[in-house]
């Protein structure tokens, strides 16, 4: 995640003149043209693509002194920056190591945290009624048990699913977007191959995924932590079947 590009940094200045000019009384914008309402949507994206980023670096613990970003921003367009361009690039490239370095203490951590959490959940889990486990370690358990054929490693599936953290967040769904997934089981993490091998067609099923058998310790960046168990809830629709070769004879 690179936010400290110098055009980004001009972007998170437009951004702080906007909240320090916040007391002065502002008229309406003048949205008649084309070209008026072009501005001031470039404009609108620059604010919310800023304000994502400030709220990321918040979170990491880095603030930066807003007086001195507008008067660099200021001074930058006047043509007198206090700061030659040369330093300024150097600058900007130690701020963003500084950034990647916290990003990854605070991956870590979290990662460490994963290990405890994910272990208790899985213990916990497995007392549940109706909760099998294989022999790998996958929990599943059954909603809707199908009576289709079941397919193998080397099948495409088409899916419908959703996978969530152990609170429930969701971060993945083809519910969401209304559109099943088509993929190889032999394409995917460990714990769906295997699992997804257990379902008949017209089967749901949910599955709590260990971590090694998931994304392990690196995670999948940015939204799935190192060392994550998983829920997943999955509807297998149907197995694809590749078309048969043509017969000699055949038109």
């Amino acid at each position: 995640m690179k936010l400290f590009k110098p055009t980004l940094v001009a972007l998170t200045l437009v951004s702080v003149i906007g909240c320090q000019e916040t007391k002065q009384e502002e008229k309406a914008p003048v949205l008649d043209t084309e070209v008026q309402k072009q501005a001031y949507g470039l404009g609108a994206s620059i604010g919310m693509f800023t304000q994502r980023n400030l709220v990321e670096q918040e979170k990491l613990g880095l603030s930066l002194d807003h007086e001195l970003l507008l008067r660099g921003f200021k001074d930058s367009l006047a043509g007198n920056s206090a700061i030659e361009k040369e330093e300024i690039q150097a600058l900007m490239m130690n701020l963003e190591q500084t950034m990647k370095a916290k990003q990854q203490e605070v991956a870590a951590k979290a990662a460490e945290a994963n290990i405890a959490e994910g272990k208790k959940f899985l213990e916990e889990n497995a007392k549940k009624e109706g909760v099998q486990v294989t022999e790998s370690g996958i929990q599943y358990s059954v909603i809707t048990e199908g009576e289709g054929e079941k397919p193998v490693a080397t099948d495409r599936v088409k899916v419908h699913y959703k996978g969530m953290f152990l609170n429930g967040e969701e971060f993945d769904s083809s519910y969401s977007r209304n559109q099943p997934a088509v993929f190889g089981l032999n394409q995917v993490i460990k714990g769906w191959t295997e699992g997804v091998q257990l379902m008949s067609v017209g089967s749901k099923y949910t599955f709590v995924i260990p971590s090694d058998l998931a994304y392990g310790p690196n995670g999948n960046p940015p939204r799935i932590p190192g060392n994550s168990v998983l829920q997943f809830e999955i509807e297998l629709l149907e197995i694809m079947k590749p078309a048969e070769a043509p017969k000699v004879g055949d038109k």
